[in-house]
């Protein structure tokens, strides 16, 4: 994955949030239930890194806003 932009953290309830799972169906469960509590820039898909177990997805959560429900 590439680095954490410093944008993305830059103010006090900002914050990026990385799921390692085993397969893309439960990392994107995880995005959801974030989702349904908080609001986010969601991932729209998963990376695997080679000679590493499961997948990962990042997503940006913003706090300070309330969920896009």
């Amino acid at each position: 994955m590439k680095p954490i932009n410093e944008a993305h953290v830059a103010e006090p309830g900002l914050a990026v949030v990385e799921v390692a799972a085993a397969d893309d169906n439960t990392a994107f469960a995880i995005q959801e239930l974030l989702a349904s509590q908080w609001a986010i820039a969601p991932a729209d898909d998963t990376t695997h890194e080679p000679g590493e177990p499961g997948v990962r997805l990042r997503c940006f959560l913003d706090l300070r806003q309330p969920p896009d429900v």
